[in-house]
């Protein structure tokens, strides 16, 4: 396969888990989380990489477009594990943090500007997955179609 249908595929397989993603929030009633959000940026990365890749030779960035998808599956990783329970997430979407000191006006802004959402709280799964281990499984896997382009613009 070449380098740029392989650049196609990658960016194409980020912009289309963006699309799933906005179609959950705004087709499917699902608000994102802190970390859902998060996720999201590195996607629109790639997809921006793919199209400079398209028009710029070489393997320099489709090297961007794996590190791109590479962090959006860490974030998907670590959100998977504070679902899990494996660890705690940030206290903005976790609910988590230490309150003893506030007083109760603090306290009550704390809780006002609170996000709606929480990050350790699976909103949907499929076939045992959340979303964010879907996002993480489907990113790594784009990940490799971007090495795969990268190294076929070494062998070109």
């Amino acid at each position: 396969m070449t380098r740029n249908r392989l650049i196609l595929i990658a960016a194409a397989g980020s912009a289309l888990l963006l699309a799933m993603a906005f179609g959950f929030q705004y087709l499917g009633g699902l608000p994102p989380c802190a970390l859902c959000l998060w996720q999201r940026w590195p996607h629109a990365a790639a997809v921006l990489v793919g199209g400079l890749a398209l028009a710029v030779p070489g393997a320099l960035l489709p090297l961007f477009g794996a590190a791109a998808a590479a962090a959006t599956g860490g974030i998907g990783v670590y959100h998977a594990g504070v679902e899990r329970g494996w660890w705690e997430g940030p206290a903005t979407c976790s609910g988590g943090g230490d309150v003893g000191d506030l007083s109760v006006e603090e306290l009550t802004a704390q809780i006002m500007e609170a996000p709606v959402v929480a990050c350790d709280e699976v909103a949907w799964a499929f076939a045992g997955l959340s979303m964010a281990e879907w996002n993480a499984v489907l990113s790594f896997a784009l990940v490799a179609i971007w090495i795969a382009a990268a190294l076929r613009a070494w062998r070109d």
